[in-house]
């Protein structure tokens, strides 16, 4: 990735960001954050990475929500870019934050697990003592 894909890929990550926040009211939007993006070599397309809180049906009507409003962050963003191409924003749902959540609440599990299994076996061996 050049240095110009970078900047661009930072700026439009923190830019849509603020734009969801402050700019949309759709009740339909639920608690929504932008965790990455990416920009094509050309800067002429762009995807955006969402996580969303909540149920599959929340987070499918919150990504059709911000497809539907994908003109007017656009336009948003190239008014505070100031580029002479505006990238074409499309949005994907980011599953490596659940994905994350998941792999921790298991490794707590194991955890758990093994703190049971080591704290049975030391009372086994104290009661055969």
């Amino acid at each position: 990735m050049t240095t110009r894909q970078e900047r661009i890929r930072e700026l439009l990550r923190t830019e849509v960001s603020r734009i969801v926040q402050r700019d949309l009211k759709d009740p339909r939007l639920g608690f929504v954050t932008i965790t990455d993006a990416e920009v094509s070599k050309d800067l002429r397309h762009a995807k955006v990475f969402v996580s969303v809180m909540g149920d599959e049906q929340q987070k499918e009507e919150s990504i059709k929500v911000l497809q539907k409003a994908a003109g007017y962050i656009r336009t948003e963003f190239g008014r505070d870019a100031r580029m002479k191409v505006i990238p074409e924003i499309t949005f994907h749902l980011d599953l490596s934050v659940e994905h994350g959540a998941r792999i921790f609440e298991l490794l707590q599990q194991v955890k758990h697990d093994e703190q049971e299994s080591t704290g049975h076996n030391s009372r086994n061996t104290e009661e055969q003592t």
